[in-house]
């Protein structure tokens, strides 16, 4: 379909989004703001699972997409990339499990799964966009 080759794109920007939101909820629960937690944490959500059937249907369509880099980098990038899937599918339990106890209204289990949710979503994100911009930009095949 035409739309497959700006799917990356939309995906880096998807990541970024989530990332954005992530910290915006962050600083709204510092400042006791849980209405406005509540709601970035929701859109996160959406950004996430908007992101992640995205990504399947590229990937179903496309296949894997080669990293071109040579030399220093490619270390670099796959010690990237390791971690950020490693860590990713981790998040496709603990972000259930996290938001599991919000509903529930069990705010100490919350904020203690929180606590580690969050730096690892938001490191899973990050690197998404990192991944993104070397294999689409600076290391093309």
């Amino acid at each position: 379909m035409a739309m497959i080759p700006y799917l990356p794109t939309f995906q880096a920007i998807l990541n970024f989004i989530a990332a954005t939101i992530l910290s915006t909820g962050y600083f709204f629960i510092r400042r006791n703001n849980q209405a406005a937690h509540r709601k970035c944490m929701i859109l996160a959500l959406i950004t996430s699972g908007i992101f992640l059937v995205s990504y399947f249907y590229y990937h179903w369509t496309v296949g894997n997409v080669p990293f071109a880099g040579q030399g220093m980098i490619r270390p670099i990038y796959f010690t990237i990339l390791f971690t950020h899937i490693v860590l990713a599918l981790s998040m496709l339990a603990l972000i259930p499990i996290t938001v599991s106890f919000a509903i529930k209204g069990d705010n100490v289990m919350h904020k203690k799964y929180a606590r580690l949710a969050l730096p690892v979503w938001l490191y899973v994100s990050v690197t998404g966009v990192i991944i993104y911009m070397l294999v689409f930009h600076f290391y093309t095949a």
